[in-house]
């Protein structure tokens, strides 16, 4: 049985080793009209528990580059290509993604983002369907088509690699910054600066 409401899946059984590993679906979360698309690979140990995509120490890399661009998790929608956590973290399989994959066509249908940014290499080979050399494609803006539409796509490394090397860091908060400005997101928040003018 499988089921979506709007922009949640409230049910689903195709994959059975993630309904075994699951504690819940874990939806998109953010504007449901929201410029700018965040898109992971699949829920953590973490997001299972809060029912919340990128809420762990990649989470909290991801919030900084955001504050750092003038933004705020609120401003953005923040999704993944697998909503259900695989077992031990391991990365999906082919045939999960597959399944999932009418789901994001769906949610990328309602919200039509202006951009949408792959966090990892995971989610980037899977909308571009091919191999993807994400430390070095980082940065690159490709147009990629999901469902019946074609959507602007920025590759971005996952903010985890940022924990495990910090060289890339500075390189993942430049393509946020980049995102913002892209999305046209950045204008908005020019108004913050000249506070300390007064």
């Amino acid at each position: 049985m499988e089921q979506m409401e709007g922009l949640c899946v409230t049910a689903c059984e195709k994959c059975p080793e993630l309904v075994a590993s699951r504690s819940r679906i874990v939806n998109g979360v953010g504007p449901e009209d929201a410029d700018l698309l965040f898109l992971g690979e699949a829920p953590g140990a973490k997001e299972d528990e809060g029912g919340e995509p990128f809420v762990g120490r990649s989470g909290s890399v991801l919030d900084d580059a955001l504050r750092e661009a003038g933004l705020a998790r609120a401003d953005v929608r923040i999704t993944n290509c697998v909503r259900c956590r695989p077992p031990d973290n391991r990365d999906p399989k082919a045939e999960e993604l597959s399944n999932c994959r009418g789901y994001l066509a769906r949610e990328f249908e309602l919200v039509d983002p202006k951009l949408v940014v792959t966090l990892g290499k995971v989610p980037s080979q899977h909308l571009l369907d091919r191999s993807v050399a994400i430390t070095n494609e980082s940065g690159s803006v490709v147009d990629a088509r999901l469902g019946e539409s074609s959507y602007r796509v920025l590759l971005s490394v996952h903010p985890a690699a940022t924990l495990y090397d910090r060289g890339q860091r500075e390189g993942f908060f430049e393509t946020i910054a980049r995102a913002a400005d892209l999305s046209g997101l950045a204008d908005s928040s020019d108004g913050q600066s000249s506070l300390g003018d007064f």
